[in-house]
């Protein structure tokens, strides 16, 4: 697979294995419950593709947690690598 798209990709893939680890789910069992092969439920947490909507709204069910929720974390983690690269 293809290197990080962007960091914005990487902080959105951080935002999924968070939310989907805090639910004691693997990616396959993410997978199965959002519908996406568990292969591409990896290439989003390591970054490497740019989901869809519809692969994003699928995610949505799959973690049973709003859409915003996820969008939260994202920005949460941007604004952490944010403040990294300025404290360097």
């Amino acid at each position: 697979m293809a290197a990080p798209i962007s960091p914005e990709h990487r902080a959105l893939g951080r935002a999924v294995r968070e939310l989907r680890v805090r639910r004691g789910l693997s990616q396959e069992q993410l997978g199965m419950a959002s519908e996406i092969h568990r292969n591409y439920v990896g290439a989003i947490e390591r970054g490497e593709i740019n989901p869809t909507f519809r692969v994003l709204l699928k995610l949505e069910r799959g973690l049973d947690l709003s859409l915003s929720r996820l969008l939260e974390v994202y920005e949460r983690n941007v604004e952490e690598m944010t403040d990294q690269r300025g404290a360097t």
